[in-house]
């Protein structure tokens, strides 16, 4: 009697243990398993084993990667490409516009010195690739419930081909919130839609992104539905030891004061790889084998900045906050801005080739003051407080 009393009990116990464990399996449906296992599965890629590790005073890990086993050549188009080291031009290039900023890169960019053969890369986290996906839908202006607004000069279509732009912008550090992000820069395009090509350089501000306000320098890519920010995809290669993408801008412009720039390019090589070059560093390139349209050439380039936020939300400040005055410690500038002929040469606009694009003119400005300001070449200012942009 007491022998089958035990077995009852031990029965109900196995029961209520087999309902138990039901239940944990049944909590997670299916498909988010999955996409937690894709997850897991890029991280993995991504992280790879670093011959050395440096913990940031912002919180996050850089590995010194081995500069031939980065992310990019696990991409299936990559698998056989030979690292790049230097741009190939017919002839050499001269940089003299770089002289012409007073900047300090050492003062403003956390910059390492990753041991030879190898290269920077911001480590990245599960929340890294999930707000990825969000920020590549909303700069990618695809439907995912973001609102953008554009504030910028561009080279039109008509005028093209273009093989690289290049300017030097002033750096600030916006107000924005989470879900919000805020962004300075310049870009190459090809394409639209599905189709659309195009490379974006400058700073950034993304609480959702870097988990903190502050201003980082960015990269974004785009190859029709492929792409992402920083190296939180497979694609760039890095080849510069010293400064990284995703790294956070340590100084940045104050109003009416002392204002930081940043002399930035994009160029495309005489075997068609995009180029990313910040101040004297060239940092890395895209294969042109990633793009169906910008191997060739791009059809558009421009400067400026974006900003974006969730639906039924105001829209954070841009550049500076303040609107274009004519008066370069009060709104953000491009100064020096060129375009690139297909031997790498830089070439100023001329003035029936440019263009404005404002869709939100009651929160942002942008104005072109072609050769009108002194030591500044061609340039142009944007910007503005934000606020309820619907016109």
């Amino acid at each position: 009697m007491r022998m089958s009393k035990m077995i009852n009990i031990l029965l109900l116990i196995t029961c209520l243990v087999t309902i138990s464990t039901g239940h944990k399996n049944n909590d997670m449906p299916v498909g988010l398993k999955e996409e937690d296992l894709e997850l897991e599965r890029q991280l993995s890629i991504l992280n790879k084993s670093p011959i050395k590790s440096i913990h940031t005073k912002s919180g996050y890990i850089v590995d010194c990667i081995d500069i031939n086993k980065q992310p990019a050549f696990d991409h299936p188009l990559l698998k056989n490409h030979k690292v790049q080291k230097k741009p190939i031009f017919e002839r050499n290039i001269t940089e003299k516009r770089v002289q012409n900023s007073s900047i300090n890169p050492k003062f403003i960019l956390v910059k390492f010195r990753c041991p030879r053969g190898t290269v920077p890369i911001r480590r990245t986290t599960k929340s890294d690739l999930i707000q990825d996906k969000s920020l590549f839908n909303a700069h990618n202006v695809t439907q995912n419930g973001s609102i953008n607004k554009f504030a910028r000069v561009y080279l039109k279509q008509a005028s093209s081909p273009y093989y690289g732009v290049s300017g030097t912008i002033s750096v600030w550090n916006p107000k924005v919130y989470k879900g919000q992000s805020s962004t300075g820069y310049l870009y190459v395009l090809n394409g639209e839609g599905d189709n659309i090509n195009k490379i974006s350089l400058g700073w950034h501000v993304s609480p959702q992104l870097y988990n903190d306000g502050e201003t980082h320098l960015y990269l974004f890519w785009a190859s029709g539905k492929e792409g992402c920010f920083n190296m939180l995809c497979k694609g760039f290669i890095q080849v510069d030891r010293s400064y990284h993408f995703g790294a956070r801008i340590s100084k940045t412009s104050t109003y009416g004061g002392n204002i930081i720039e940043l002399p930035l390019k994009i160029s495309r090589d005489n075997v068609g790889n995009w180029w990313l070059k910040v101040v004297d560093k060239d940092i890395g390139y895209f294969p042109a084998a990633l793009f169906s349209r910008l191997s060739t050439r791009a059809d558009e380039v421009g400067w400026g900045g974006y900003t974006v936020t969730p639906a039924g939300t105001t829209s954070p400040a841009m550049g500076s906050g303040y609107k274009p005055d004519n008066d370069a410690t009060h709104a953000s500038y491009f100064k020096f801005v060129k375009y690139l002929l297909i031997i790498g040469t830089e070439v100023d606009p001329l003035p029936l080739m440019v263009d404005t694009y404002n869709d939100a003119p009651n929160c942002y400005g942008v104005t072109n003051y072609q050769k009108t300001k002194k030591d500044f070449g061609y340039s142009l200012q944007f910007g503005g407080p934000g606020g309820n942009c619907r016109t």
